[in-house]
């Protein structure tokens, strides 16, 4: 009987010990072709954006078949194998949407002959328009070597190559990065994955681009002062410039306008055929400056006055909801100006407002946001059907001066070391809006008044309100997105003109790059989130603006309880250890006592 028992017993452990290895088998083989993981975080940083889902999920914007092929394989560092199955876990999160509209393949670029290398190279570097090479300097059995990589992808659409993605940076000739400069990159890179890819396929599967366009005819910003910008954009959209000229079908291809810096009066024309525009649907970006200053008089003189531009514009935003203050925002939130008469040889220069970014998708996430000489924005809030949105504000320490003020390069010293321009300077009551959007449906600023040239025109299709919900946005300043540029000799006769290479002037101050102060501007960025967001491209904004929360260690609770928990991670595995050893001692000889 016991044998009988014994036997049926062993039989069950048997069974169960191979339905256990079977489910482990077949859970190994089916992970292996479905990928699914839960993201657990409380931001959901691991989580693909709903910008994202919604791209890869859509037919209309990912209609064919693209293929990756990332050239990150072979006998790869240990800190570029992480970096290499990252990129692997974010394609398949990426499948999960698209399905086999996305197919993807790493490649081992020195695979091959060296004339099979050699032409392969020459393809991915494409003259220096496609991936480039990044040399790496390692040391193995005490002696330096060296290796060639190309950290980044081929994207094909539809069966022709399209674009390609930097991963990593390349290096330059002769300076190769170590294996500690890797280790520094790789982090950052891992966490722009999202928008890398993103931002690449949404370049390679468009069949069609959004028009936006720079008005010119009344003083704007010209095409050289606003190249950096420009080339930010145009990956994604077709940009170009456009002058009224009293034709009332100018507008008529554009989705999106841009006004930068105008310093002549619109006539009523050009108002109208702007109004219409924004009546149709269409996206007005306006930057103004409300005030005419003379920078080389105020560095000369000390002093200026300000005299008010007459542009007859922003009579026609305060229909839209939007009205720009005849003043200058005053913050202690700025850069500094070299200023050899003071202390330190530096002033705050509180007229160079750092606009403090809201949590709207255009400005969140964006590091501040350079605004010389701004003006503020007002909120007219008797528009019903509107919805009036502050984009950037002044911090709580600030103020507005008069209308129409002097200008003292001599004010800041009256502040002292610890400036406090409001009477409470917590208060978020002294913030002022720098940049203010409204949305929804408008009332025509030529309802009541409707020019005479057009009133009697067939072609005019005049429209008291707006067909479509429109976006206008308003920003009290006009020079945050010009460049300096240099000018060179054009062969063909003329000149070119490219920006500045010295440094990248909206990230960085000259004069705070001269005194060697720390600092970066978000101006680049804030720009590339107006024309995604004003244009409806929300595939990359929602992952620029994501909020991912950083929780850094206490240091003070470190210093205070480290050794406490040194002590218990010492001894608590050695205790567990004890305690189960007793446990199964003291468990073996009650059984084989009794």
């Amino acid at each position: 009987m016991a044998e009988k028992k014994k036997i049926i017993s062993s039989f069950y452990n048997w069974t169960f010990l191979i339905i256990v290895l079977v489910a482990v088998v077949l859970i190994n083989i089916v992970s292996s072709f479905v990928y699914r993981r839960v993201d657990m975080t409380e931001d959901q940083r691991y989580s693909l954006a709903e910008g994202t889902q919604t791209f890869l999920e859509g037919t209309k914007d990912l209609k064919g078949r693209v293929n990756i092929d990332i050239y990150l394989e072979g006998n790869l560092p240990s800190e570029l194998k992480h970096f290499r199955d990252a990129i692997e876990d974010k394609l398949k999160e990426f499948k999960l949407y698209a399905g086999d509209r996305i197919e993807y393949q790493f490649k081992d670029p020195h695979d091959g002959t060296d004339d099979e290398k050699e032409a392969l190279f020459q393809k991915l570097f494409a003259e220096g328009k496609g991936i480039l090479p990044m040399e790496i300097l390692y040391e193995k059995d005490g002696a330096s070597n060296k290796m060639l990589l190309w950290p980044g992808a081929v994207i094909t659409y539809d069966g022709s190559t399209t674009n390609t993605i930097q991963f990593l940076p390349g290096s330059r000739t002769q300076e190769p990065y170590r294996i500690s400069d890797i280790n520094g990159m790789t982090p950052n890179a891992i966490n722009n994955l999202e928008y890398m890819l993103v931002s690449s396929l949404r370049r390679a599967t468009a069949e069609t681009r959004k028009r936006i366009a720079f008005l010119q005819g009344h003083g704007e910003l010209e095409f050289k002062e606003t190249q950096r910008v420009r080339a930010m954009i145009s990956p994604y959209f077709a940009v170009t410039d456009v002058t009224l000229n009293d034709s009332i079908h100018a507008l008529d291809n554009i989705d999106g306008l841009i006004i930068a810096r105008p310093r002549e009066k619109f006539s009523d024309k050009d108002l109208y055929i702007i109004d219409q525009f924004v009546m149709r649907g269409g996206r007005l970006m306006c930057f103004l400056d409300k005030l005419k200053l003379n920078e080389d008089s105020l560095m000369k003189n000390g002093q200026t006055h300000t005299v008010r531009y007459d542009l007859g514009i922003d009579n026609m935003l305060f229909d839209y909801g939007l009205k720009l203050q005849d003043n200058y925002v005053l913050d202690t939130k700025c850069t500094y100006k070299i200023a050899p008469y003071a202390d330190g040889g530096r002033i705050q220069w509180f007229y160079n407002v750092l606009g403090t970014p809201t949590n709207h998708p255009m400005s969140k996430n964006v590091e501040n946001v350079s605004l010389p000489y701004v003006s503020e924005v007002q909120f007219v809030n008797n528009k019903k059907g509107l919805a009036l949105t502050p984009i950037l504000t002044s911090s709580t320490n600030s103020m507005t001066t008069g209308l129409a003020p002097m200008v003292n390069m001599m004010m800041p010293l009256n502040y002292g070391e610890n400036p406090q321009l409001a009477a409470n300077p917590n208060s978020p009551y002294n913030k002022k809006c720098l940049a203010g959007l409204a949305e929804g449906n408008f009332q025509s600023y030529f309802k009541n008044r409707i020019v005479g040239a057009f009133a009697n025109n067939p072609e005019s299709g005049f429209l008291e309100k707006s067909k479509q919900e429109g976006k206008v946005l308003l920003i009290g300043n006009g020079r945050w997105i010009e460049n300096k540029y240099d000018s060179m000799p054009d062969p063909r006769g003329g000149y070119r003109y490219r920006p500045t290479q010295k440094y990248n002037d909206l990230q960085f101050d000259e004069d705070m790059l001269r005194m060697r102060m720390s600092h970066f501007f978000g101006n680049q960025e804030f720009f590339q989130n107006i024309a995604d967001y004003m244009l409806g491209e929300n595939s990359v904004l929602d992952i620029r603006s994501r909020q991912i929360d950083m929780h850094p260690m206490d240091k003070d609770k470190v210093a205070h309880e480290a050794t406490f928990y040194k002590i218990i991670n010492l001894l608590l595995p050695i205790g567990i250890i004890l305690v189960l050893g007793f446990g199964m001692n003291f468990i073996r000889k009650r059984r084989y006592a009794s």
